[in-house]
C-alpha cells in the first residue's frame, strides 16, 4: 500500500491544508488550491494522470496517514470534517465506476 503523511499542525488553515497537501501529494503547480480540485487530483491516481506523484494499481490504496491530528481536531475541526468529506468522494468516485476504494484516512 503506498503512503503519504500529512502532519494536522500544518493543516490548520485552508492555505496551510493546500500547501501541505501539494507537498505530499506531489499535485501539479496549476492545482487550484481548493477542495474539488482536491478530489479531481486524487480522482486520477489509478489513471496515471500526473496529477499526483502517486499511480496506484487497479486494487492498490493510498494510506493518507494525519499526524498531531489531535490538534486539528481541535483547531480546525472544519478542516478534518473537509479532509474527510473529500477522501468520501474520491472513494465514492471509485465506487460509482465499479472500482474498489483508493484512500483512506488515519488520524493520528
Amino acid at each position: 500500500m503506498a503512503g503519504a503523511a500529512l502532519d494536522g499542525r500544518d493543516l490548520l488553515t485552508p492555505a496551510g491544508f493546500h500547501r501541505a497537501s501539494r507537498a505530499a501529494f506531489g499535485f501539479p503547480d496549476f492545482y487550484g488550491n481548493n477542495l474539488d480540485a482536491w478530489i479531481d487530483c486524487m480522482s486520477g491516481l489509478r489513471d496515471g494522470d500526473g496529477m499526483t506523484r502517486f499511480t496506484l494499481a487497479a486494487d492498490e490504496m493510498l494510506d493518507i496517514v494525519v499526524s498531531n491530528a489531535g490538534i486539528l481536531q481541535k483547531s480546525a475541526p472544519d478542516l478534518l470534517e473537509s479532509l474527510r468529506l473529500c477522501v468520501a468522494e474520491v472513494n465514492l468516485r471509485c465506487e460509482e465506476a465499479g472500482q474498489p476504494p483508493m484512500l483512506s484516512l488515519q488520524l493520528r
